[in-house]
């Protein structure tokens, strides 16, 4: 380790790989007493983040996520890509991948709890799971960091708590086994991407910090141009997962300044024809864009100057008037 690494890692506080392998290796050890532990605890965590999910409660999401151990065989995939441990990779994968089949099947089974599917479009926790942009994976990136060092050092294990309540591993999940029930499949994909983009980051923050940790050194198996193809393989699942958090973040900006315009051509446009309106917002469904308009009495005038003002948007972008009468209230 370098000097630097010491720093980090102090070697008084540093784990051995041993112990740090007997931690994330559900198959090395008490194989059923870890097997059993993580299936209850998932399956729990499942359950506790779907109800949450449904009845849009935050406390109850927290909970899972704090019980949620899909953590432990996503950073056995960081060490076994450190170590060159082809065996270790395959094997964490293999539970990072049930546990993803478990709780999306819970979240499908218990979607028949919603009796009215048009009341998850204003569902805080799934429209804040459903469009993962670029900082969310920055996020992740420093909560694998500190969830990794906090595994390296024995002085840091009291951080772990907090590190499963800031990555976000069953939760989207349950979200993505919710709105596959009820055929919102947009919704799911876009729940399902934030998942791997969050699982991306721990396993490229696990193998930065396992490798500054000298982890790499004290490899008993594999070879280094093992080492060298499982970085690569991560290099490129971390471009793939990029792409539609470019995408998407592209796409919220660019959404936030149409919507911008939307709004202050509509207000020039009541204006200029003398009616006595109200704009009182802009939302967007896709591409289509709602404006909530009020009139005292209903009426808007001819739309051929706001449909010119709003020329220079994109074609694929559409835009709906949703025209409403004012209403006075009496306050005394």
């Amino acid at each position: 380790m370098s000097r630097f690494s010491h720093l980090l890692i102090p070697q008084t506080q540093r784990q051995t790989a041993d112990d740090l392998r007997t931690t994330l290796d559900l198959d090395s050890g008490d194989r059923v007493g870890k097997r059993s532990g993580f299936l209850i605890m998932l399956i729990l965590s499942g359950v506790i983040a779907t109800a949450g999910v449904i009845g849009d409660s935050t406390a109850t999401v927290i909970g899972a996520m704090i019980i949620a151990p899909l953590a432990t065989p996503i950073m056995g995939m960081a060490l076994g890509i450190v170590v060159g441990d082809r065996h270790l990779l395959a094997r964490s994968f293999g539970w990072v991948a049930l546990g993803f089949a478990i709780v999306v099947v819970i979240g499908a089974l218990l979607s028949a709890a919603v009796l009215d599917p048009s009341a998850l479009n204003g569902n805080a926790q799934i429209t804040g799971r459903t469009s993962p942009q670029v900082q969310e994976l920055v996020a992740a990136l420093a909560t694998g960091t500190a969830g990794a060092f906090a595994l390296c050092r024995r002085d840091l294990g009291t951080v772990l708590p907090g590190v499963a309540i800031a990555i976000s591993l069953v939760p989207p999940l349950g979200v993505v086994g919710v709105c596959a029930g009820q055929g919102l499949w947009d919704d799911a994909l876009g729940a399902l991407i934030l998942f791997l983009s969050n699982v991306v980051s721990l396993v490229i923050a696990g193998s930065i910090v396992f490798t500054l940790a000298g982890y790499a050194g004290e490899a008993r198996v594999g070879t280094l141009s093992s080492q060298r193809r499982a970085y690569a393989v991560v290099a490129v699942l971390t471009i793939l997962i990029m792409i539609p958090l470019i995408i998407n973040s592209v796409l919220t900006i660019l959404l936030a300044h149409w919507g911008n315009t939307i709004q202050a051509e509509t207000v020039d446009w009541l204006q200029d024809s003398g009616i006595d309106g109200e704009v009182r917002g802009v939302t967007w469904s896709g591409l289509s864009a709602t404006v909530e308009v009020t009139t005292p009495d209903g009426d808007i005038p001819e739309a051929a100057p706001l449909r010119q003002s709003l020329s220079d948007l994109p074609d694929t972008v559409s835009i709906v008037l949703d025209v409403s009468v004012a209403h006075e209230h009496d306050v005394r």
